[in-house]
């Protein structure tokens, strides 16, 4: 029997530890528990439902690469309706039943107002897909150290929105349709509350006249004396701004009655993918802003309307966009600071900088989207005959020409 040195022996035992620990670490880092995304959201919208699936489809795709520091993502949802105290409620299970790593979501703004001091307390990033007040991000400015958690990526601040509304307005209506007098109406609602008043302003400081200002119930089902009222106003464009009123009742009142103005604006449900066979064709030349359609924004753009529509057989509207972006925002943060660590997380994604399917994504010092050229923009699409979506503006992505009402032509 051959005889072996004491250090031999020992020296194969520590080899063969070694190489258990090594063999051991893949099977302990798949063995760790999965990263955890909260979504809360109202899940009985197509708004909530595309929230969703489009940070499935990031989540998914991540997965496939590998995952995330060497674990993979998981998803969990909460449903927040549009009731504020369901909202925190979604918040609470996520936060402190489910004990998420991150939140996508929202999309009623005094929801995701209410949800404000519920996310701070859990110490919990929060990206915001869907809600539009100025007023969630100015908390962080306010009070950055409570506040730091909130984000927004996916929708632009209802500032933002009128801006781009003034220039749709004054620089395509006005500059290049010849239009000057315009009715304003929307829902009664704070994002609305507050883009109004900036809405006016920027209008008339462009020398445009405002002819009617006025907001209405977001329970309204009788349009019809709104509408006399902007028909005999001598308006040349109606101006609508509504979330959460009812899109499909204003289309066809409109479309029934043969108002001779033709109208668009900020019309959340009118972004809707199936909004045009929803009402029968009547919201034919209604132009309603969005963010995302069928053209190449930017390289991300394509893929991403392709997958999602071969994953869920529809088309999305801008929230699924804004949660599959705000998803691989959140991730690229992650792998930069090296850690799921709130604080290491917060200080990574203020620096972001990177291209997502509505444009580059960049974040202002209160965590919300920058806006502007090669950044991320309004488009104002156009439905027209047959279901087609134009780009009308900005210029520089125009895919068609403004179409009236058959009866104004």
């Amino acid at each position: 029997m051959t005889h072996i040195p004491h250090f031999t022996r020992r020296a194969a035992v520590l080899a063969a530890a070694l190489g258990a620990m090594l063999g051991a670490a893949p099977a302990r880092a798949q063995g760790e528990p999965p990263i955890r995304i909260g979504i809360s959201t109202a899940v009985q919208l197509q708004i909530g439902r595309d929230t969703r699936d489009g940070a499935q489809l990031a989540i998914d795709e991540i997965n496939a690469k590998g995952g995330l520091l060497g674990r993979k993502l998981a998803m969990v949802v909460a449903d927040e309706t549009e009731d504020p105290e369901k909202g925190i409620s979604a918040i609470k299970k996520l936060t402190a039943d489910e004990k998420v790593d991150a939140i996508v979501g929202g999309y009623t703004s005094g929801v995701v107002l209410a949800q404000l001091p519920h996310i701070a307390a859990a110490k919990t990033v929060y990206i915001n897909v869907g809600a539009a007040s100025p007023a969630i991000n100015a908390k962080v400015k306010q009070n950055y150290e409570a506040n730091k958690y909130i984000f927004r990526i996916g929708t632009l601040n209802s500032l933002h929105l009128a801006g781009g509304l003034v220039s749709y307005m004054t620089d395509y209506l006005h500059g290049e349709l010849g239009m000057k007098k315009f009715a304003i109406v929307g829902e009664s609602a704070k994002w609305v509350q507050d883009l109004i008043p900036v809405l006016k302003r920027g209008a008339t400081a462009k020398g445009l006249d405002v002819v009617m200002a006025e907001t209405f119930d977001t329970g309204t089902t009788n349009f019809s004396p709104l509408l006399s009222k902007v028909k005999n106003s001598g308006a040349e464009y109606m101006v609508v701004i509504l979330s959460h009123a009812s899109s499909d009742v204003l289309a066809k009142q409109w479309y029934d009655a043969r108002i001779p103005v033709p109208y668009g604006g900020i019309d959340v449900k009118g972004q809707d993918t199936d909004f045009f066979e929803r009402v029968g064709g009547k919201a034919v030349t209604a132009v309603a802003g969005n963010y995302i359609v069928r053209a190449p924004l930017s390289p991300r753009t394509l893929p991403f309307l392709d997958a999602f529509k071969a994953r869920y057989k529809r088309e999305t509207v801008y929230t699924g966009a804004g949660a599959y972006d705000a998803v691989h925002a959140w991730a690229d943060a992650v792998a930069r600071a090296n850690s799921v660590q709130a604080d290491a997380v917060i200080k990574a994604l203020e620096k972001v900088d990177m291209p997502i399917t509505t444009g580059r994504l960049q974040l202002d010092d209160t965590h919300d989207v920058k806006a502007g050229p090669g950044l991320v923009n309004m488009l104002w699409v156009q439905w027209q005959e047959g279901g087609k979506r134009v780009i009308l503006w900005p210029r520089e992505a125009r895919t068609g020409d403004f179409a009236k009402p058959q009866w104004m032509q």
